[in-house]
C-alpha cells in the first residue's frame, strides 16, 4: 500500500475529512464525494475498478479452463438486465459455466467492492461489504436466471482479498473436481499453477 492509499485510509477510519466540503466526483460525475473520502474508494468509473473485475474474470476462467470446466466469459445470454440502466439493456455473464448445476449453465457474476464501503454508516465488521454485494447481486439476477433455466452464482470479492460465501463455494467446487480428476488419472492431476 502506498503512503497516500495508508493516509487515506487512516484519515477514513479516524474520520479526519479528506475533502474540505461535499462535492461532485469528477470522474463519475454521479455521486457525492464525501467529505470523508468514502465515494473515491469504490467509485465504478476508476479505472482500476473496471481492470480489477476483469482481471479476476479472466483468472477465474483460466482456473476453470486449467480444470477442465468448460466457460465462456463476457456470453451473451440475453436475460440479464441492468435495472439501474434508464434504458433496457441485455448485458452478458460474466462467465457463463456451462452444465455447472444439475446440467444447467451458470451465470458468474463478478463483483468486487471496498471492504471500507459504509464503513461510516455501521462501523467496520469483516466481511460486511461483500456479503451486502454478494446479496445485492442476487437480488438482481438469480430470478432472470432461474426464470431461463440457468443457475446463478455470485463472486464477489473485496479489494484487500476477501471472498463472499459463494465465491469460496465456486471454488471449493472446482478444487473438488482437479481432485476427482486427479485421481482417476492416475495421480497426474491439473494443475492451477504455471
Amino acid at each position: 500500500m502506498s503512503a497516500v492509499e495508508y493516509r487515506a485510509i487512516l484519515k477514513y477510519r479516524l474520520m479526519i475529512p479528506m475533502y474540505p466540503e461535499d462535492e461532485t466526483c469528477p470522474i463519475c460525475r454521479k455521486a457525492c464525494m464525501d467529505k470523508y473520502g468514502e465515494h473515491v474508494v469504490h467509485c465504478k468509473e476508476l479505472p482500476g475498478f473496471k481492470y480489477r473485475h476483469d482481471w479476476v474474470r479472466d483468472v477465474l476462467e483460466d482456473i476453470l479452463r486449467r480444470a477442465g470446466i468448460s466457460a465462456k466469459k463476457e456470453a451473451p445470454v440475453n436475460f440479464l438486465t441492468d435495472p439501474m440502466e434508464e434504458r433496457s439493456t441485455l448485458r452478458p455473464a460474466d462467465l457463463l459455466v456451462f452444465g455447472w448445476a444439475g446440467g444447467k449453465h451458470a451465470c458468474v457474476d463478478l463483483t468486487g467492492v471496498s471492504p471500507l464501503a459504509g464503513l461510516r454508516e455501521s462501523g467496520f465488521i469483516a466481511g460486511q461489504a461483500i456479503r451486502k454485494a454478494e446479496a445485492k447481486k442476487v437480488d438482481k439476477h438469480a430470478k432472470a436466471c432461474a426464470d431461463n433455466q440457468h443457475a446463478f452464482v455470485p463472486f464477489a470479492f473485496d479489494t484487500f482479498g476477501s471472498l463472499a460465501l459463494e465465491a469460496i463455494l465456486l471454488l471449493t467446487r472446482v478444487q473438488q473436481v482437479v481432485h476427482s480428476s486427479g485421481s482417476s488419472t492416475g495421480g497426474r492431476g491439473l494443475s492451477l499453477i504455471g
